[in-house]
Formats: C-alpha cells, structure tokens, sequence
C-alpha cells in the first residue's frame, strides 16, 4: 500500500518538476527578450541621432 502511495508521489512531482522546467525557461525567455531588446533598440535609436559619431574639430 505505501509502495503505490509513494509511486502516485512521484509521478506528480515529475509532473510538476517539467512544468516548472518549462515556466523557467519561458520566464528565461522573457526576461531575455525584455531586457535585451530596450539595450538594443537605445543602441539603434543612439546610433540613427549620430551619438557614436566623432565630433568634428
């Protein structure tokens, strides 16, 4: 009786263990997006205004 029990456990806990593996890597996957893509997008908006371009003297 405790054997099925324990087996029953089990099959939940990996359940929940590769729901949370998916929640991770899509959280990963957002926080990815969301803080690389302003960097870049301010890197573009910076580059199109001329802010990397040398002054000239």
């Amino acid at each position: 009786m405790k054997k099925k029990y324990s087996k029953k456990i089990k099959t939940k806990s990996n359940k929940n263990n590769q729901e949370l593996g998916q929640t991770k890597n899509s959280a990963k996957l957002v926080l990815f997006i969301f803080g690389i893509g302003p960097i870049i997008g301010i890197t573009i908006f910076l580059y199109a205004k001329g802010f990397f371009n040398l002054p000239n003297l």
